[in-house]
Order: structure tokens, then sequence, then C-alpha cells
């Protein structure tokens, strides 16, 4: 074992060198779990949206995807002010927006807009949401490579992308009873305070590694031994890196990044179908209420949420046994993706409590698949952490863009999901094919440094 492997294989259970890293990882995970319940608003309330607004299922697929247009067109620009401005400040002023965006797309209802007009109404929210909402998971990803080492990065790369499926388990519920009782305005309103209060405790509670006083010595070098970039935002302070559009283009030219890009737009099509059609396919396709589809998404949500902590601890635990970070990343993302393939069996099954054990499998394979995030924090570039965040997450989720958009057209041309399920299946089979053909060894990128000229400023 080389030296270098050998200190990746520092057990976590002997690491007692502090505990603060932990703290801001359950920070992160919780504005995560707010930052995905806004998103799936709009598929919880949106039986009540169609009914009230007098909308059609094209209509409601464009709605969604107005969210993933402005989310993933906002991703670059969302890494580079990371880069440029550092985490706390972007990501506080990111929670704060998307809070008050969540908030106005419930006073449709309330003045009385329909159709076509309250169509394009909610459009513009939804994008404007999408929009504030970019820089979110490049900087989870810009915290977790400044604040954990990489024996333990897998591990909480997949707690904060696990707080999707807590999102669906926590929130689900509440918003169906909210739109059952209240009516699906108070979705959107509640969400949206929530979020408010949540920005408060951002700031009161978020610093950087070198300037927090409650970050031990001992666990900042225990991090920066580790691998972790606790540098990055004092690098980012005194020299103020440029950009050059040559160094950035080594972003899209590399055949191991496209095969990264191509893993997260395929699990990225698999998280839209769960948090915008899946609640509706539970009602329109499978016949439940709109109560039992709240609870009956939070049940498979929960078997993701395992899957997703699953994924991450098994990587890191290989790591540590001495096997190499790209052999650990792969395994589950590919045994996961098998699994999440396996939800086009519910087209041959009538029992609903059969499509929910097939769909929590699903669900399970997902969330043991997402390691995508893990894998970016061991190969993005040094200085470009937070852009190539961007452009990772800018891409997976053109995912976004396509998938609800082309499920709605299924849905209103056969009046049914069984095509709908077939092409979400297949995204699971097409990112295999990426992380074993495609992707080579997973190992930091080192950019060519450019010229002067052409600096993207």
């Amino acid at each position: 074992m080389t030296s270098k492997t050998a200190s990746l294989a520092v057990p976590l259970e002997n690491a007692h060198v502090g505990r603060r890293r932990f703290v801001i990882l359950a920070l992160i995970f919780i504005v995560t779990v707010l930052n995905y319940a806004d998103r799936a608003t709009m598929s919880i309330a949106g039986t009540g949206v169609i009914k009230d607004l007098g909308l059609d299922p094209i209509m409601l697929g464009m709605i969604f995807s107005a969210f993933a247009w402005a989310y993933a067109l906002g991703q670059i620009p969302g890494g580079w002010l990371l880069d440029k401005y550092g985490a706390r400040r972007v990501y506080g002023c990111s929670l704060f927006l998307w809070s008050l965006f969540t908030m106005m797309q419930g006073s449709v209802g309330w003045i009385g807009l329909v159709g076509s007009t309250a169509a394009l109404t909610l459009f513009g929210m939804r994008f404007m949401l999408g929009l504030v909402e970019s820089p979110a998971f490049p900087a989870n990803n810009r915290i977790v490579s400044c604040w954990f080492p990489t024996s333990e990065r897998g591990t909480a790369s997949a707690l904060f992308n696990s707080a999707q499926y807590m999102a669906v388990v926590v929130f689900a519920p509440l918003m169906a009873w909210l739109t059952h009782s209240w009516g699906w305005e108070h979705v959107f309103i509640w969400m949206g305070a929530l979020g408010l209060v949540a920005t408060v405790f951002w700031f009161a509670l978020y610093r950087e590694p070198l300037s927090d006083p409650r970050l031990s010595e001992t666990e900042l070098q225990y991090m920066r031994d580790g691998g972790a970039l606790v540098d990055l935002e004092a690098t980012r302070k005194t020299t103020k890196p440029k950009l050059k559009m040559k160094e950035v283009a080594q972003l899209f030219n590399n055949r191991t990044l496209w095969a990264i890009y191509l893993g997260q737009y395929c699990i990225t099509a698999l998280t839209y179908f769960f948090i915008t059609w899946f609640p509706i396919y539970l009602i329109k396709g499978r016949g439940m209420t709109i109560m039992e589809a709240g609870w009956v998404a939070a049940m498979p949500a929960i078997c993701g949420f395992s899957g997703g902590v699953l994924g991450g601890v098994v990587s890191d635990y290989l790591i540590r046994r001495g096997v190499h970070p790209s052999r650990a990343r792969k395994t589950p993302f590919i045994i996961g993706m098998a699994l999440a393939s396996s939800l086009v069996s519910a087209n041959y099954v009538d029992a609903n409590w059969m499509v929910i054990a097939l769909m929590a499998l699903a669900f399970f394979g997902k969330g043991l698949a997402a390691v995508g995030w893990a894998v970016l924090s061991d190969t993005a570039p040094k200085g470009m952490v937070g852009l190539s965040g961007g452009v990772f997450n800018g891409i997976g989720n053109v995912a976004g863009i396509i998938t609800p958009v082309v499920i709605g057209y299924f849905v209103a041309s056969t009046g049914s999901f069984d095509s709908a399920l077939w092409f979400v299946a297949a995204h699971g089979l097409i990112g295999i094919f990426g992380y074993v053909v495609l992707a080579g060894r997973f190992e930091r990128v080192v950019i060519e440094e450019a010229a002067p000229s052409g600096e993207l400023v």
C-alpha cells in the first residue's frame, strides 16, 4: 500500500479529533431538505392546481420543467459566484430568495388566475425558483470539499444528497395534509416561511473552516492531512484568482468528466420522475387519494434515504480498506442504477402493494448510486471546485427539463404511464454505460494553466 493510500485508510472510528465538521454537515443537510421540499411542492399540489386553475398534463409538465430550465442555466454562473464570493454569502442569499419565490407560487390561486395565464405565471415563478436555487448543490460540494477528508467525503456527500429523500419522508405527508385540509396554496406559503426562518440560522451558524471559532486546531489539521481543501476560502480572499476561458474549456474536453456528467444526467432523470410525476402517477395511474399518495410517496423515500447513506458509507469503507477511490465510487453506482431500472416492472403488476415495493427498490437503488458529488469532490480541479460543481449539476439538470415534459407528453398522448416508466428506467442503463465504458480512473483533474490573456471576468 502506498503512503498516499495509507493516509486515506485511517478508520473513521479512530479519528476522535472533534466533531465540528459534522455540525456543518447537519446544517447543509437541513437546508437541502428544505431545498428539495420546495422543489417538490408542485408535485403534491399538482392535482389541485390542475383542477382549480384549469390546466392539462402538458401544461403541468411545462411548469415542472420551468424549474429545471433555470436551474440548469444557472449552474455555471452559480458555481462561479461561489468561487468568487464564497459559500456563506452565496448560499445564504440563495436560500432567502428561493423561499420568497416558493411563497409567491401560492398567491396564484388567490388572485384568480386560470388557464394559460395561470400556467405562464407559474412557469415564470418556477423559473425564478430554479435560478436562485442553482448555487445550492455546488455550494454543498464546495463545503464538503473544504470540511471533509477524502475517506469521509463519500459519506458526507451521500448524506447531503440523501436529503432529497428525507424531504419526501418529512414533507410529503405534511404537504398532502395541507392540500387536503386548507388548499394547495398553503403548501407554498408554509414551505416558503420555513425557508426564511432557516436563512437566519444559516448566517448565524455557518463559517468557512479557517474562520470558524468553534473548530479546534486538532480537527482542522486532521481535515487538512486527509485531503480536505481547508485553505480554499483563504486562497480565494488573498489571491482572488481569475479564471481563464482556456482553463474552463478543459472541464468540457475531459472524457472521464463527461462520463461523470452523463451519470449525473441519468440519476437526475430518475430524481425528477420521483419529485414531479410520481405522486400524480399514484393518484391518476393507480387510483389512490391525495392523502394516500402523500403517505405512500414517503415509504419508498425512506428506502432511498437508506440507500443513499449506504452508498456513501460503503464507498468510504472500501477506500479505508485500501481500494482505489475510483473503484470504491463506481461499485455502488453501478449496482444502484441497475436496481433503479427495475421500476419498469411496475407496468406488469396489478396490486398496489407490489407497485410500492418495486418503487421502493428503485428508490433504494437510486440512493445507492448517488455518489456523483463524492466523485466530483475527488476529481474537481482545486481552483474550480464551485465552477466544476456548476458544470456537473448544470448538465445533469438538463434531465429536469426533458424528463417532466416527455412524461407529460406520454401521459397526454397514451392516457397511461407505461411508456413513461420505460423512458425513466432506460436512464439507469445509460448511466451504467457511462461509468463502465466511458469513464477512466477517477483522480483529481489537473488543469493546465493558460496564458494571462483570455481571462474570464
